[in-house]
C-alpha cells in the first residue's frame, strides 16, 4: 500500500526544521524519501552515535564540505545534544539548512542543549491519518491504530507487544528520571484506563502507590516524549460551572487497546465508543497541526457532571460529540444542546456510526466516514 502523507516539509527549501514525533510515527521514511540526496547522519547506528559523541566537532568539519545553502539531516539528535552547537554555528556562517529529527525534545532541555535560538521552525509527525490511506479501514484504525507499521497488518497484537513492552520502556529508561520502571509500567496501565479521561491525579496515584507528584511527572515524560497528549477542558464560563482538569489521550489508540487487552475490539461495546473517541481526537489534533491552524482544542464538562461535549474547536466555534451508536438519539444530545444553549452561534456537529448523514433539530449527525473526508477538506474548520 502507498501512503500519501500530508505535505509537511515544504519550508525545507528555505529554513531549518525541528522534527518531532513518537518512535515509528514515519520520520525516517519521510525524510529519506523527500530528501534522498541529503547529507544524512543516523545517531541509531553505533558506529555514527559512538563517532559523534567522542567528537562532535566532526559534525562540524564534515559539513564544512559542504555548499552553502545545502541540506543536512540529523535523524535522533536529542541522542547527542552537543551537536547542536556545531550545527547553530553551521547555520549562522556557513548558511547550512538543518531539518533536526527526534521522538523528544525533553532531554536537550534538562541538560540546557542550545534549541537553536528561534533558527528552526517546529514540526510534528503524527501517526497515520485517514486522508493519507486509501481505502482507509475504520475497523482496522481503531483496532490496530494509526502507526504505519500496525495499520498495515492485518493484525498488530504482537507488534504493539513489542512496541510497548521495548520501545515505551527504553524511552523512559534513556529519560534517565524513573527509578523504578516497575512503579512506571503500572502507572501505563492505570494511564490506559483514564485514557479520553478527565484526569485525577490523587486516584491514579492511589491506584498506582506512588505519590501524586510522581503521576505528575510520569505525565509529563509521555508527554514530552511524544507518547500522549493532555485535551484542556474549554474555560470559558457563560452560566455553568466547569471542570477544570484535562483529559489525557495516548498518541495512537493502539497503545490502549493493547495494555487494556481490549482487542479486537467489539461494536455496541463502552470499549469501542472509547476507541472512537480517540481516534476522532487523534485525527482532529493531527488535522489542525498540519494545516496550521491556531485554534486550540478543548473539551467542556460541566461541574455537576450532567454535560458533556467531547471536542470544542476554537472559541466554541465548533462542538464535536463522538457516539459509536448507528442510530443517534435525543440521549446522545443533550450534551450538545445544553452548550448550544450558552453558545448559540457554535456548529454542532455528532460523529457516529450511522450509515448516512443526517440533520435533526439544527445538529449534524456524521458517519465517521463522511466527517473525516470532510475534515480534511477542510468543510469543518
Amino acid at each position: 500500500m502507498i501512503l500519501n502523507r500530508i505535505p509537511l516539509l515544504e519550508e525545507a527549501g528555505e529554513e531549518s526544521i525541528f522534527l518531532w514525533g513518537a518512535r515509528q510515527t514515519g520520520k525516517s521514511t519521510l525524510l529519506k524519501k523527500l530528501f534522498p540526496d541529503a547529507s544524512y547522519y543516523d545517531l541509531l547506528k553505533s558506529d555514527e552515535y559512538t563517532r559523534l559523541s567522542i567528537r562532535p566537532s566532526l559534525l562540524r568539519e564534515e559539513c564544512e564540505m559542504l555548499d552553502e545553502g545545502e541540506l543536512v539531516i540529523i535523524d535522533e539528535v536529542q541522542k547527542i545534544p552537543a551537536l547542536l552547537d556545531e550545527v547553530h554555528w553551521l547555520m549562522s556562517v556557513r548558511n547550512l539548512r538543518f531539518i533536526l529529527c527526534g521522538s523528544s525534545a525533553r532531554k536537550l532541555r534538562r541538560c540546557g542543549a542550545n534549541l537553536l535560538g528561534g533558527r528552526a521552525i517546529r514540526k510534528v509527525l503524527f501517526p497515520l491519518v485517514s486522508r493519507e490511506i486509501p481505502d482507509f479501514d475504520i475497523e482496522r484504525a481503531l483496532n490496530n491504530g494509526m502507526l504505519p507499521r500496525h495499520y498495515l497488518v492485518k493484525d498488530a497484537q504482537k507488534r504493539l507487544e513489542a512496541y510497548v513492552g521495548d520501545y515505551l520502556q527504553q524511552e523512559i529508561v534513556a529519560e534517565a528520571v524513573v527509578r523504578r520502571i516497575d512503579s512506571f509500567t503500572r502507572f501505563l496501565q492505570v494511564a490506559a484506563l483514564s485514557d479520553a479521561e478527565i484526569i485525577n491525579y490523587t486516584n491514579i496515584a492511589s491506584d498506582c502507590g506512588v505519590s501524586a507528584k510522581s503521576v505528575k511527572e510520569y505525565f509529563s515524560i509521555l508527554e514530552e516524549t511524544m507518547l500522549g497528549y493532555m485535551v484542556p477542558a474549554y474555560s470559558k464560563v457563560v452560566r455553568r460551572k466547569l471542570v477544570a482538569a484535562p483529559k489525557f489521550y495516548f498518541f495512537d489508540v493502539g497503545i490502549p487497546n493493547y495494555l487494556l487487552r481490549r482487542m479486537p475490539l467489539r461494536k455496541g461495546t463502552a470499549e469501542y465508543g472509547h476507541a472512537l473517541e480517540h481516534l476522532v481526537c487523534q485525527e482532529l489534533k493531527a488535522y489542525l497541526s498540519y494545516r496550521g491552524n491556531a485554534k486550540p482544542l478543548s473539551y467542556w464538562h460541566t461541574s455537576d457532571n450532567r454535560y458533556e461535549v467531547d471536542f470544542i474547536i476554537g472559541d466554541a466555534e465548533v462542538a464535536v460529540e463522538v457516539k459509536s451508536s448507528s442510530e443517534v438519539s435525543s440521549s446522545d444530545t443533550k450534551g450538545l444542546r445544553a452548550f448550544s444553549e450558552e453558545y448559540p452561534e457554535a456548529r454542532l456537529i455528532v460523529v457516529s456510526m450511522e450509515a448516512r448523514p443526517r440533520r435533526h433539530n439544527g445538529i449534524e449527525i456524521w458517519p465517521v466516514g463522511d466527517f473525516l473526508k470532510r475534515l480534511w477538506n477542510d468543510k469543518f474548520v
